[in-house]
């Protein structure tokens, strides 16, 4: 069976392995800025819209 070929086989495991957890660090890192950059726009939809809620209150009092 030939090993894929994405892998070279005159590398060790060691270094594989190194190598696919780089790959899967930088990867789970982008998920996360991802996830940061949303989860900010969600805050800030949240906060614009208490600050509208207040306001209209305000108003209406």
């Amino acid at each position: 069976m030939f090993p894929p070929l994405c892998c070279d086989s005159g590398v060790d495991q060691a270094s594989r392995r190194r190598h696919h957890q780089s790959r899967k660090m930088a990867m789970l890192t982008f998920w996360r800025d991802g996830l940061e950059r949303q989860l900010a726009a969600v805050t800030a939809a949240m906060d614009t819209l208490q600050r509208q809620i207040d306001r209209d209150a305000q108003s209406d009092s």
